[in-house]
């Protein structure tokens, strides 16, 4: 499958390994790059503009965290999720997330509350200026979530699942994608955590995962 994507026409020469993972990790993230494919060595030092040496490294990167699979005879492909691995991946984040929740209600929440609430803002302007900003918004808000814990084990947690969360994000489309990045939806969870109720936190956090999940997978797919 030949691969036509804005994202990947040529780049600066200043660290072209790092700039090779964020142009190539954005277009599989919004779906330009489709699950399952091919990633040529070829096409792609070509397009972007780098060596095959670069790209491979850049590759290697995009495979530790969970966007590339290593196929028959080591061809590389953009990985494929199957409709139950979407789910554990939402059961998984609910259970950190809901617990960050939790930390941030039994913590500071006024300061947390304020800097949620400019991370949803963000995810509003980001809604003027397209699908990539908005999927980086939105993994902004829940990485911002973990973070403000001040629990590094949990933020490495949640990180690890980066790769699989942004697999995840395009798994039904980009109509049910731009459906699990409303802005009401996340300013739930903030005006959960500002009751400093850690129940009403926790719940938030796994209805909306919940919601989200079952919005990309329906039943039939599990079955």
């Amino acid at each position: 499958m030949e691969i036509e994507s804005t994202s990947l026409l040529g780049l600066e020469r200043t660290n072209l390994r790092q700039q090779a993972v964020v142009a190539l990790r954005q277009a599989i993230t919004s779906g330009e790059i489709p699950a399952g494919t091919h990633l040529a060595e070829t096409d792609l030092s070509q397009r972007l503009q780098i060596s095959r040496g670069t790209l491979r490294e850049a590759l290697r990167e995009l495979q530790q965290q969970g966007l590339v699979t290593s196929g028959a005879r080591g061809r590389l492909s953009v990985r494929k999720l199957a409709p139950t691995e979407i789910q554990d991946i939402f059961v998984v984040r609910g259970a950190l997330e809901s617990l960050a929740a939790q930390l941030l209600v039994e913590g500071d929440s006024a300061q947390a509350v304020t800097q949620l609430t400019a991370a949803v803002e963000r995810m509003a302007d980001a809604a003027t200026f397209g699908l990539e900003k908005r999927i980086e918004a939105d993994l902004e808000f829940h990485r911002t979530l973990c973070a403000l814990t001040g629990n590094a084990t949990l933020l490495t947690s949640w990180e690890a699942l980066e790769g699989s969360i942004r697999m995840s994000i395009m798994y039904g489309g980009v109509d049910r994608a731009v459906e699990n990045m409303d802005v009401d939806r996340h300013s739930e969870i903030v005006d959960a955590i500002a009751t400093g109720d850690s129940d009403r936190a926790r719940e938030t956090i796994m209805d909306h995962m919940g919601k989200a999940s079952g919005n990309l997978v329906r039943r039939d797919q599990v079955a």
